[in-house]
């Protein structure tokens, strides 16, 4: 009986590796954009094409929320992008939402940015998370009428994108950080600069074709500034490596041309230690990076203005407003 346990593992352990050897490719860009032109000839020649859909309950499912953004002169208009749910506009402070990406190749989102002032929309595909249920993206769409149409600005086999940041000033540059694929090696990953509106793209930081970037932040006092977080992690069905050893925080003062690597032995970044602060200060802001003997780098942005008004000028606020929090794997 035990022979023929352990014959039995054999098999089971052989045909793991046979399966893991022989894993299936990505598909490619070209054959997923095929099959949504298919999806559109299927569905206006549809015979159900006039039969309008209702929801019957028994309740509403909106699954992750990613990203929102909010209009500055006027709070009651906002976006909130979904993992998997696509983009939902409101112009009455979420009395009502109107879907506005629904038509699209893909609904999974990453990340989005908008210039309110200009109408303008970036949406970056393929949710960010990196579980079993994310789903991949096709690249970055833009919208000029603030969502009621849409052209793909390429980026395609991004699969996943981290963060979309826009120039404060110039409408044609921006920065897009891509995670790349989740469970194959891709060369579409890092850090990606437009400074034509998105009809070109260039690559300014790469690491490896399984390091992609999963965020990325400019000084609000210098757009030339710029921090990134890259994360090495790559996943199968049975396994899930998160926290490389090419994860690291990235730093460039040319405006994402070049990249300074800042979380290695010779930087501010103490690596492997058991507590540290880097404090890197820029108008009212300051960069607080903290790492502990744990999974994961907490790296976020704090305001140094206490939330309420000190009661008393001799004793100082023991608390700070938080503005922005990123997690992302130690190197």
């Amino acid at each position: 009986m035990k022979k023929k346990i352990v014959t039995f593992f054999n098999i089971l352990t052989f045909l793991f590796h046979l399966n893991a050897q022989n894993q299936p490719l990505p598909t490619h860009a070209a054959d997923r954009w095929r099959a949504f032109e298919q999806r559109k000839t299927l569905k206006e020649n549809s015979i159900l094409q006039n039969i309008p859909f209702h929801s019957v309950g028994p309740t509403v499912m909106g699954g992750r929320v990613v990203d929102i953004d909010v209009k500055e002169t006027d709070p009651t208009h906002f976006l909130v992008a979904y993992a998997s749910g696509g983009l939902w506009k409101t112009e009455n402070n979420g009395t009502s939402f109107a879907p506005i990406f629904d038509k699209e190749a893909v609904m999974t989102i990453g990340d989005i940015a908008a210039n309110w002032k200009q109408n303008i929309i970036w949406v970056g595909t393929g949710e960010n998370n990196s579980s079993r249920s994310s789903y991949a993206g096709v690249g970055v769409y833009k919208s000029s009428d603030g969502g009621k149409t849409w052209q793909h600005k390429g980026l395609e086999e991004s699969h996943h994108i981290g963060r979309i940041i826009l120039h404060p000033t110039d409408t044609n540059t921006l920065w897009v950080a891509v995670l790349g694929h989740l469970y194959s090696p891709s060369e579409e990953r890092g850090i990606f600069k437009t400074t034509d509106g998105g009809a070109t793209w260039t690559k300014t930081l790469f690491v490896d074709n399984t390091t992609g970037a999963i965020d990325i932040v400019a000084d609000p006092l210098n757009i030339n500034v710029l921090y990134a977080a890259t994360w090495q992690r790559h996943r199968k069905a049975w396994n899930f490596v998160g926290s490389g050893a090419n994860s690291g925080i990235w730093k460039s003062v040319d405006g994402g041309t070049t990249w300074q690597l800042s979380t290695d032995r010779k930087s501010t970044f103490l690596v492997n230690s058991s507590v540290l602060f880097f404090f890197s200060v820029s108008g009212r802001r300051f960069w607080l990076s903290q790492t502990a003997k744990i999974t994961v780098l907490l790296f976020t942005a704090v305001a140094h203005k206490p939330i309420r008004p000190i009661p008393s000028p001799t004793k100082k606020p023991l608390f700070r407003s938080v503005e922005s929090c990123h997690v992302v794997p130690p190197s």
